[in-house]
């Protein structure tokens, strides 16, 4: 057998970790009261745990195109989203409420991502538009279209 390289190796654990996240939302949605209120999140997560744990076999089996990994200067890059993403999850949505904790989480890494300089007031008047635009398509798509449950807590 011979060796796996590092961006192969990288796209098993990449994916494995996608995937392991997806059959827990999966589960989450399963199994969470008042069963109607999830019937949507049902629906995607199940969409998309298919499609990770896809990957992850094909991942698995040496049939996915894996390209040169990922380096540790994108990684660096990735790493403050990524801890932004696990504060998200585990925490502020339950915490703060779905729209005040996405909202938040949205310009912190809008702001940590954009290339506009920090400097100028009008890259942060931009920031803040872009956050209460993107705020206002997620709220019309939850809570009027889809009229799904969201989490809701200290805000709303």
């Amino acid at each position: 057998m011979s060796e796996m390289s590092l961006p192969r190796v990288q796209h098993i654990i990449g994916s494995g970790i996608v995937a392991a996240v997806g059959i827990w939302v999966t589960y989450v949605s399963y199994t969470q009261q008042p069963s109607e209120a999830f019937l949507f999140p049902r629906l995607i997560s199940t969409v998309f745990v298919v499609l990770a744990l896809w990957t992850f076999f094909k991942a698995c089996l040496g049939r996915t195109r894996v390209g040169n990994g990922i380096s540790a200067r994108q990684l660096t890059n990735l790493l403050p989203g990524l801890v932004i993403a696990l504060v998200y999850i585990f925490w502020a949505a339950r915490g703060l409420g779905f729209y005040t904790a996405t909202a938040i989480a949205f310009f912190i890494l809008l702001s940590l991502y954009d290339p506009a300089p920090h400097g100028l007031v009008k890259s942060w008047v931009k920031r803040v538009i872009i956050t209460a635009c993107f705020m206002a398509v997620m709220y019309g798509l939850f809570a009027v279209l889809l009229k799904v449950y969201t989490p809701r807590e200290i805000l709303f």
